[in-house]
């Protein structure tokens, strides 16, 4: 019985150690089967061997001048990874020893290996997909441009620290050909300080990087207004103001760590004296397609404010009329304290092609003391001839024949209707 016994439990071991080998060689066949096989990249380069890769130089060209598919990339592995596992993914698909080990395609750059005799073919690369967007900023200029300034903004919350950096500016138009470049920096409603850049000799385009510091607390930040005037200095060192840019900061997201790098076109400074109640500059815009009025609120200047303090707050309601008829209106957010407001703010208005010989917009500046009734300071309305005559017809007329296309004026505030 004990040798039966020893007989049968030889037999049963023999089974599971079959098994366990069998179980042992299935796993090992299927890795292999997974290390043949390998995803296909979305749009592969078929080809049947690697010569299909290395095509002569004419037929190269021909290809280019027939598609309009950007250049791709040959993605190999080297041949001092051949030890890899990795290196069956291409099932074979190698280059020829007898190759060229310096020759690639016509149809990609220069790879950086010393030599690619032996190299597996995995596929191609794009390289279209991983290009930054060209920034435009420096080569783009509209038609009548003075200028552009570059800056970047940031700001210390615990230090409650406004941190602006001058960039650069690119392409002045100076008075002379020598031009010496300097530009002042005001923190608005402020004008009596300002911070100074260095003077930058005989050049239109002046690279500053300097860095400046105004103490502003994070209540009022959001009221103040960044304003930047660009000088030239003559040789009888008399200063020229050839353009300005104002910067609102209200809608902006300003923290330690989100420092924002901005650019502006300089503006030319409105020489002429403000009008009896002020003036307002804003932009006009009609997308005939959409059906769509845009105005832009910009400013106001030499506003007659009832009473000149941080109390007062100054907006601007934008009103689409038809027929005398009210159809809708908007605001501006409000400034405090200031006869020159800036807002920078943008309103659109649902108006049909046919409406626009009967429409017309109305343009209020309203000042609103605590605890006191809103007092109107001056209004401004643009429209066709039916409601409007001199620069505010020109202005609509202008809109009409520009579509999709923003036009800006300054217009006199009134107090009539």
């Amino acid at each position: 019985t004990e040798q039966a016994v020893a007989l049968a439990g030889g037999i049963i071991g023999g089974i599971l150690l079959f098994v366990l080998i069998g179980i042992t060689a299935y796993l090992l066949w299927k890795k292999f089967c997974c290390l043949l096989s390998y995803e296909k990249l979305s749009g592969p380069v078929k080809m049947t061997n690697a010569n299909a890769l290395f095509q002569d130089q004419s037929t190269s060209k021909t290809q280019l001048k027939s598609t309009s598919r950007s250049r791709s990339v040959p993605f190999i592995i080297p041949p001092t990874l051949h030890g890899r596992d990795w290196i069956n993914l291409t099932n074979e698909e190698h280059v020829q020893e007898g190759s060229d080990p310096y020759m690639i395609p016509q149809s990609g750059p220069r790879s950086s290996f010393h030599s690619l005799a032996g190299a597996y073919v995995v596929g191609t690369i794009n390289p279209d997909l991983y290009k930054f967007p060209e920034d435009k900023s420096e080569t783009d200029f509209p038609e009548g441009n003075i200028g552009r300034l570059w800056f970047s903004i940031e700001y210390e919350q615990e230090s409650e620290r406004l941190l602006v950096s001058l960039i650069k500016v690119r392409k002045l138009q100076p008075p002379a050909d020598s031009c010496s470049l300097f530009v002042k920096i005001y923190l608005l409603p402020d004008k009596r300080s300002y911070l100074q850049s260095k003077t930058k000799r005989k050049t239109l385009n002046p690279q500053f990087d300097e860095n400046f510091v105004f103490q502003v607390s994070s209540k009022m930040l959001l009221q103040r207004t960044l304003k930047f005037l660009v000088y030239h200095v003559n040789k009888q060192k008399k200063h020229h103001l050839l353009g300005q840019v104002t910067f609102p900061l209200k809608n902006q997201t300003l923290t330690d760590d989100n420092k924002l790098v901005i650019w502006r076109d300089l503006e030319k400074e409105n020489l002429e004296p403000p009008s009896e109640h002020g003036d307002i500059q804003f932009s006009l815009s009609y997308n005939d397609y959409l059906g769509r009025l845009t105005v832009v609120v910009l400013r106001a200047r030499g506003l007659k404010l009832q009473e000149e303090s941080h109390a007062v707050s100054v907006y601007v309601k934008v009103s689409l009329m038809n027929h005398n008829k009210f159809i809708k209106s908007k605001k501006t957010t409000a400034v405090l304290g200031s006869p020159n407001p800036v807002y920078n703010e943008t309103f659109s208005f649902k108006a049909d092609k046919t409406e626009l010989d009967t429409a017309s917009l109305s343009l209020s500046v309203l000042q609103n003391i605590k605890g006191e009734k809103t007092h109107l300071l001056g209004r401004a309305i643009v429209g066709p001839f039916m409601y409007t005559r001199g620069k505010e017809l020109e202005h609509w007329n202008e809109m009409i024949s520009k579509p999709k296309e923003l036009v800006k004026r300054w217009h006199a505030l009134c107090h009539s209707t």
